[in-house]
């Protein structure tokens, strides 16, 4: 029977992932090498650009002490490491201007990096670019608490900006593990979707505006306020998923919906897949408009959770975990029907046990369960990380394909994801980095995908790991007109190069 999750759950505190328990930045193989890249044709940076650059951001806006640049070479996972020598960090839409227009003129490539945490190497240098970070972009420009429209720069960290609306009865459209450390324009710049997605949509359909620094140095102002702007081409769709490959985004205004006053999650567990499924449909069905999220985990995701996370399972051992949040104003209205819900499935025998959580700190311990998956598996190993959507009815045999391929070169294969959205995240852990496990993985993985009318990245973009998959998922045509709009923003290619277009 359901239980509460006082009885059930102890919950462990959020901490930031150390890495000092995953390998160090020399261990990581260098991306040129270990992909056989060949680079393009850039001029390498100068003693002249170094002091063009301090003119612009003053000394302590550029960093080229090896040690200090290090980390910014080296993607979250520890999969991808570029040779940059120089992070610029400016502070203004300005200052981005006059370093791009620079780069341009000398033809050196740059790298837009916001908070790191992407999982395809779109925002680490693969050879010696300049990797420019907007982390000191990080102030809120307005906020029309009446309409709900937040203007900020880009830099700007996503739970910081959630913390602040909060206070004014308002939240971010968004919700992901890494809110601690992205930012909201890398955000945008990937089309994050996230936690949140399945009730308030994608970030194409929040974001009203953005600002965005072109190749040559030129300012896109698009940032406009108003809801409804049916006048010419919605250029700033161009830069919302491009990456930083047409533009780097300087500041954007976005929805931010009414903060909901009463929040509800159930954690169940079921025997298989068909039973996860039913649970986001009777939970559409019967939950309607409070429904906010649905999200599963495998038996496996629960293991590295609780040995790497120390976070004890709330329910009984289950092949596999479903995640429902409801949120709405009324608290009992919202209660009563969870717990109409809970009783159907429990009687019609679609979970086998479960636990509800309503106190918000409580809450956010089952969230736990969900949102410390990534953590614990770089805990465990090297990982193979995929982002792909795929429908329901094919949705996890990618996972149970997988780890039949692998199982006798890989630690364990996991599934997790939005249920909701069809966002499958497949992670594939090895002790090594392994030719031999990538081989078996790619390209299998993305022609599978294909096969079944599903996208090679639901929601992290192409990057560099995926750029040559693209035709995976759009023509050759819509790839030729890409390449022509890539030529038309940025026509010496310096901004992110090697990434989404092969």
């Amino acid at each position: 029977m359901l239980r509460s999750l006082a009885q059930s759950l102890r919950c462990a505190g959020w901490r930031q992932l150390s890495l000092s328990h995953v390998r160090r930045v020399s261990e990581v193989p260098l991306t040129a090498e270990h992909y056989n890249v060949t680079r393009g044709d850039y001029a390498k940076v100068s003693e002249l650009d170094l002091q063009e650059f301090t003119s612009i951001l003053g000394s302590e806006g550029v960093i080229t002490d090896p040690h200090d640049v290090g980390p910014y070479n080296v993607d979250w996972l520890r999969i991808v490491r570029g040779q940059s020598s120089v992070v610029l960090r400016p502070r203004t839409t300005g200052q981005v201007s006059k370093i791009l227009s620079h780069c341009n003129q000398r033809r050196l490539a740059v790298v837009p990096q916001g908070g790191n945490t992407g999982l395809v190497g779109g925002s680490n240098p693969v050879f010696d670019e300049i990797v420019l970070s907007t982390s000191l972009m990080n102030q809120v420009i307005s906020l029309d608490e009446t309409a709900g429209i937040l203007v900020c720069q880009s830099g700007c960290v996503l739970e910081q900006l959630d913390g602040m609306l909060a206070e004014k009865g308002l939240m971010m459209p968004l919700d992901l593990g890494a809110k601690g450390s992205c930012q909201i324009g890398g955000n945008v710049s990937t089309n994050a979707g996230g936690l949140r997605l399945l009730r308030y949509g994608s970030l194409r359909g929040n974001v009203l505006g953005v600002e965005a620094v072109l190749a040559d140095g030129t300012v896109m102002d698009c940032l406009s306020t108003m809801r409804k702007d049916n006048t010419g081409y919605d250029l700033k769709q161009l830069f919302v998923g491009g990456e930083g490959t047409l533009g780097v985004i300087t500041a954007l205004s976005i929805l931010t919906p009414p903060k909901p006053r009463s929040v509800n999650v159930a954690y169940m567990g079921c025997n298989d897949f068909e039973q996860v499924k039913r649970v986001y449909t009777t939970a559409k069905r019967m939950l309607g408009e409070v429904l906010s999220a649905v999200e599963f985990l495998d038996s496996h995701c629960q293991r590295v959770v609780e040995q790497y996370c120390h976070l004890p399972n709330p329910i009984s051992p289950s092949p596999f975990y479903a995640l429902v949040e409801t949120s709405g104003s009324n608290d009992e209205h919202d209660k009563e029907k969870l717990n109409s819900f809970l009783e159907y499935i429990m009687d019609e025998g679609i979970i086998q046990d479960g636990t509800v959580a309503t106190d918000l700190t409580k809450v956010k311990g089952l969230w736990e369960q969900r949102e410390r998956i990534a953590e614990a598996l770089l805990l465990d190993g090297v990982v193979y990380k995929y982002d792909v959507s795929l429908p329901l009815s094919v949705y996890y045999n990618l996972v149970e394909i997988i780890r039949e391929r692998v199982k006798d070169v890989a630690r364990c294969t996991v599934g997790y994801g939005h249920v909701g959205d069809g966002n499958l995240h497949l992670n594939v852990v090895g002790d090594t980095h392994s030719t031999d496990l990538l081989n078996l993985i790619e390209p299998f993985l993305f022609d599978w995908t294909a096969s079944h009318k599903g996208s090679i990245s639901a929601e992290h973009g192409l990057g560099f790991k995926k750029a040559q998959y693209i035709y995976h998922s759009k023509s050759s045509i819509a790839v030729d007109f890409m390449k022509n709009i890539k030529k038309l923003f940025d026509s010496n290619n310096i901004l992110n190069p090697y990434k989404t277009l092969p």
